[in-house]
């Protein structure tokens, strides 16, 4: 047989004369699919979580719920991205990199609220409160000052062991008048 491109029959013939007939098997195993999480499968990777949950604080509820329908990932599933938890199962326990990318987020839109409101002070001259209508750039200052206080991260909570102070208890025992015991009479 000449070198070259082979065919699976023609390399089969070839071994079959080389090597006495062994019954060849071939099986294969397949492994029945059960519900709910197989062994193996992919979760919804952290990135898509984090652009969700910064979708859910930045541009509200609605928006993030349309891209997340676009993924096939269910309504409990975003609110539980929106306060940086993997599931609703581990809501209370968010995990610290979805926060610190909504918190990230968070930032960049104070800074930009707080760039605008600095600007609109700064107009907010004497001679405009004189003379102009400074209406409108007071409610632009006061609504870039509602943007800065929605926006910011809420405070994180430390730990409880490193809040608590020592603590020291003083048990103080009760003073019992002999009359209160059990008396026993005993004769010698």
């Amino acid at each position: 047989m000449p070198i070259g491109l082979v065919t699976d029959s023609e390399m089969e013939k070839e071994l079959a004369n080389l090597v006495p007939s062994k019954p060849q098997t071939r099986a294969q195993i397949v492994d029945k699919p059960t519900r709910g999480r197989n062994e193996g499968d992919i979760n919804v990777p952290d990135s898509l979580r984090q652009i969700i949950g910064e979708e859910a604080v930045i541009n509200g509820r609605q928006s993030a719920l349309q891209l997340a329908k676009d993924f096939g990932i269910s309504p409990s599933s975003v609110s539980a991205y929106a306060n940086g938890a993997t599931s609703t199962t581990t809501y209370d326990t968010p995990k610290p990199s979805i926060i610190q990318h909504i918190n990230k987020s968070r930032m960049r839109v104070v800074k930009r609220a707080g760039k605008k409101l600095n600007a609109a002070l700064e107009a907010l001259t004497q001679e405009k409160l004189d003379y102009a209508d400074a209406k409108d750039l007071s409610g632009i200052a006061k609504d870039m000052s509602v943007i800065i206080k929605n926006m910011e991260p809420a405070p994180q909570a430390a730990d409880d062991a490193s809040q608590k102070a020592p603590q020291f208890v003083i048990f103080a025992p009760t003073f019992r008048d002999e009359r209160s015991f059990e008396t026993i009479e005993v004769k010698e």
